[in-house]
């Protein structure tokens, strides 16, 4: 009975998800990305939380922590720079012509 509860919270928030960015105009875009990267670091915060329970308990938790410490970590800073691209194209040349 888990695994129908735990599927149908995957499939319900996939579904959700999509709704809702569909949805977010083009001007809202950045914003939504610099607020998704914060959760990424609460995420980030969580595998390093993992990573560290798992040096006490067994060594494939100190793995698995690990290789989540690193794939947030990635998701990140990859984040970061998608955003930070973003944010450069509004901002005005210098040199004066159109």
């Amino acid at each position: 009975m888990e695994v129908v509860f735990l599927t149908f919270i995957l499939v319900l928030s996939v579904f959700l998800g999509f709704e809702l960015i569909s949805k977010v105009p083009a001007t809202l875009h950045t914003p939504l990305m610099s607020g998704a990267n914060a959760i990424s670091g609460i995420t980030l915060a969580g595998a390093f939380l993992s990573a560290g329970i798992g040096l006490e308990n067994s060594q494939m938790a100190a793995y698995l922590g690990t290789v989540a410490v690193a794939l947030a970590t990635i998701n990140v800073v990859g984040g970061y720079l998608v955003t930070d691209r973003m944010l450069a194209m509004f901002k005005s040349k210098k040199g004066g012509t159109k």
